[in-house]
């Protein structure tokens, strides 16, 4: 963010979140530098329609009253700032100096109750953002967005059969201006899938000639049972942008090779095997307790990733009129990965063992505990994803302003390749028999339209936003035989096929009404039409099964109000109901690999809920400080439950509703700038959830055994701290700390060991950045993530600690 810029008071350049429309925000005086806090009083040009170069360009002494906040930085976001509910706030130059981020979602890394389960550098099939009430197996409860395009991926829930986190390798961390985060459903413009949060990354758009490069290094040394090896990532990245009279343009391009820590592996219940001396003598297993504490043991390492990615995007603007804008995103994707195996057992010759009967200290595991390709499984995946993005925006601030937009996701490719449970290691490295699983041809589409009537004027009482969407998604997934080379040849005989589409068309309308000098009231309503067809799943050229047309309607109410009850403190109440649709994969996606399963059902119900927050901001002077009480009432929750088959010696996930979950929680957050002394700066956050399962038909191993359970990957205490010292205008030095508590995986609770295989573990993990502006051009950093080294686990181990490097140009 560049200081001179722009530096406006919302109520004067901003009339639609002035004291009219934004009761929520409270100003701040103090911006002594050009690297706000992760609160929302430091949310830039917020979301609203779209400035004009004329407005970025404007200087206003920024001024102080209800719903008044300092702007600095000229691209909006696309969040609906007017409404009084929590928001948060991080900048370019904040999360270039206090984070060690190599992909976008580190961002979020201290956001208040926020959670990317990222495992890697690159981690592309299971990065899925966790909220307050929502754990890390819901990724179809939050919503990403890129400069107001879609970015989650909403053909499925989790990561049960195939994997659906957002596509967060379509942004990277250079080309982020700004990224803004809306907590609960409490915007009429947004799906249910909103009820957790609503995240929008602000990428750069430049006002005169730019240009970028960076270079970074990770190392990461780790030991885990029998593994003990160094893993490293490269990346770099460059962009360039300009703006000439009515064009602008923006160009970025990025490339990341990353080795990974490995994530599975092979394992037998000492209680599967017998007693004997049959099989194989092998030596290297690991005993251990499994995430129930059963007596297991460790056999081997697998999916240990080699991760190629490249990244381009480019984006053009043209103004036809001071108020008019035109805006085209072009973006793509691609991705190369290898996940490689490697056995802990060795015979009496020392080599290693990768399949049949063996025996360990005088267990036998035989029949159908011996071992398989299943146990080791080699894959490849190659995809390449674009994206496409238009929008054209009348922003005059006057009586109507309207927008229209439009965006396209498309998987051009995307292909996995694995060796059968029938072709083990070490034959399958060279070809055998195998699948391949094709999903080229999915992907979604949106339109929308929107406008902004103002009826008395900039001035009035009344601002209100409408609109009509539609949200299309479609899931085409191919998994076919190959009973020559895996590797290399092309699919033979049918062995899954998934097909299926859902829709969603949307009117929504929504008025802020300034009820009085000191109170706001937001009012809004959302209709919903629902359809899912043309669903099929199939197992064999003979048998697959159809399924009828189904849609549903529903209206979500939403109701926010604010309260200026000090010149330094407001109050604020929001309630919201959101009605979450089950996604394509969720209904018709059944899919069944070397060693896994997933089960669907396409009788889902809808999931609905109740989201409510109460919250008091009060301004410090140099700091902000927000105490929040929030609120959860779920029916018919979509839960997918994955539970490991000793005897089928696979994960098999099954989807169902669960009958009623019950969330309450506090949240508190503080954002300080000069704290005590002029070079320090403080961000905390602490959370408290309670979120319990109330009602449940369905059961894990006896009826029953869930009610009253915690709800899976939710812990009750969470928290983020992070400080900034800087030591003179040219070195900063930053160390963050984040906790979660005790947690669970499974519905009933019986995960009791959190810090093995499959298991959710508590974590307290530091973090250190130190930053060194060498000169007007170049940026060197150093850092350390989880610098203590803690050992912790959510199915897969996390990274360990990691040494960061990266130098960084600006032209």
């Amino acid at each position: 963010m560049r200081p001179n810029r722009m530096a406006v008071a919302l109520a004067t350049a901003f009339p639609l979140a002035s004291p009219a429309a934004a009761p929520s925000l409270i100003a701040s005086r103090r911006r002594r530098r050009a690297a706000p806090s992760f609160h929302l009083a430091c949310l830039a040009p917020l979301l609203l329609a779209g400035l004009t170069p004329a407005a970025w360009a404007q200087d206003a002494a920024p001024s102080k009253s209800l719903g008044v906040v300092t702007i600095q930085g000229g691209q909006p976001s696309s969040l609906p700032t007017q409404i009084p509910t929590t928001m948060e706030s991080a900048t370019r130059e904040q999360i270039q100096e206090t984070i060690n981020a190599t992909d976008s979602e580190d961002a979020l890394k201290y956001f208040p109750s926020l959670l990317v389960r990222k495992r890697y550098i690159g981690d592309y099939n299971h990065a899925i953002l966790s909220t307050r009430a929502s754990g890390t197996g819901n990724s179809a409860r939050s919503m990403v967005y890129a400069d107001g395009i879609l970015l989650s991926n909403l053909l499925g829930n989790g990561v049960g059969g195939l994997s659906f986190p957002p596509r967060w390798g379509l942004v990277t961390p250079e080309e982020i201006e700004r990224v803004d985060v809306m907590y609960g459903p409490f915007s009429a413009a947004y799906a249910g899938n909103s009820v957790g949060a609503v995240v929008d990354y602000v990428t750069r758009m430049p006002t005169q000639f730019e240009s970028h490069v960076s270079a970074g290094f990770v190392v990461q040394p780790f030991s885990l049972y029998n593994t003990h090896d160094t893993y490293r990532a490269w990346q770099t990245s460059a962009s360039v942008g300009n703006r000439s009279g009515d064009w602008s343009w923006w160009f970025n391009v990025n490339h990341t090779d990353s080795d990974g820590q490995p994530l599975t592996f092979a394992t037998r219940l000492l209680s599967a095997g017998t007693s004997g001396s049959a099989g194989t003598a092998v030596s290297g297993a690991v005993p251990g307790l499994n995430n129930a504490n059963a007596r297991w043991l460790i056999l081997g390492a697998g999916t240990q990733y080699h991760t190629r990615q490249d990244h381009a995007k480019a984006k053009v603007a043209y103004d036809f009129s001071p108020t008019v804008r035109a805006t085209y995103t072009l973006a793509t994707w691609q991705n190369t990965s290898v996940g490689t195996p490697v056995s802990y057992l060795r015979n009496a010759a020392g080599q290693s063992v990768y399949s049949g009967a063996i025996q360990v200290a005088g267990t036998a595991f035989s029949g159908s505990q011996a071992l398989t390709g299943g146990d080791f499984v080699q894959s490849q995946q190659e995809s390449l994803h674009v994206m496409h993005g238009l929008s054209v925006k009348r922003h005059t601030q006057g009586v109507w302003d309207w927008e229209l937009s439009a965006s396209l996701y498309n998987y051009q490719r995307d292909q996995l390749r694995q060796n059968a449970a029938s072709n083990p290691l070490p034959a399958a490295s060279v070809g055998g028999a195998g699948t391949v699983a094709d999903g080229r041809g999915t992907g979604w589409n949106t339109l929308a339209a929107r406008g902004t009537w103002r009826p008395e004027g900039v001035k009035g009482t009344h601002v209100f936003d409408f609109g009509v969407q539609q949200d299309s998604y479609e899931l085409s997934y191919v998994t076919s035989s190959i009973t020559g080379n895996w590797l290399s040849d092309p699919g033979g005989s049918l062995a899954a096929n998934v097909q299926g589409k859902t829709q969603l068309r949307s009117l929504w309308g929504q008025d802020v009404w300034t009820l009085a000098r000191d109170w706001k009231a937001v009012l809004g309503l959302r209709l919903e039409h629902w359809s899912a067809y043309d669903g099929l799943t199939a197992f064999s050229a003979s048998s697959s099964q159809r399924y009828a047309k189904r849609s549903e309607q529903f209206a979500s109410p939403k109701l926010a109000l604010s309260y200026q009850w000090r010149p330094d403190t407001v109050l604020k109440a929001s309630l919201g109901r959101a009605v979450r649709f089950p996604t394509v994969a969720e209904l018709y996606g059944a899919t069944s690999t070397t060693n896994s399963q997933y089960i669907n059902d396409p009788n889902l119900r809808p999931e609905k809920s109740w989201t409510g927050e109460l919250s008091a901001e009060k301004d410090l002077g140099s700091a902000l400080a927000r105490l929040t009480y929030f609120a959860e009432n779920t029916r018919d929750a979509l839960y997918s439950q994955s539970i490991y088959d000793t005897n089928a010696n696979r994960t098999i996930s099954r989807v169902q509703n669960v009958g009623r979950i019950a969330t309450q929680g506090l949240e508190a957050a503080y954002s300080g700038q000069g704290v005590g002394w002029r070079e320090l700066d403080l961000n905390g956050s602490v959370t408290y959830a309670h979120s319990v399962i109330k009602e449940n038909a369905g059961y894990v191993s006896t009826p029953g055994d869930t009610l009253g359970k915690q709800q899976p990957n939710i812990p009750k205490w969470r928290a983020t701290a992070l400080a900034t010292w800087r030591f003179n205008p040219q070195w900063s030095a930053s160390l963050g700390a984040r906790y979660s508590g005790p947690q669970y995986r499974t519905l009933n609770n019986a995960d009791v060991n959190g810090y093995a295989y499959m298991g959710v573990s508590k974590y307290f993990t530091t973090d250190l950045r130190v930053q060194w502006r060498i000169n007007k051009t170049l940026t060197a950093a150093f850092g350390i993530d989880n610098l203590n080294n803690y050992k912790y686990w959510n199915f897969h181990p996390y990274p360990q600690r990691s040494y960061h490097a990266n130098l960084r140009a600006d032209f």
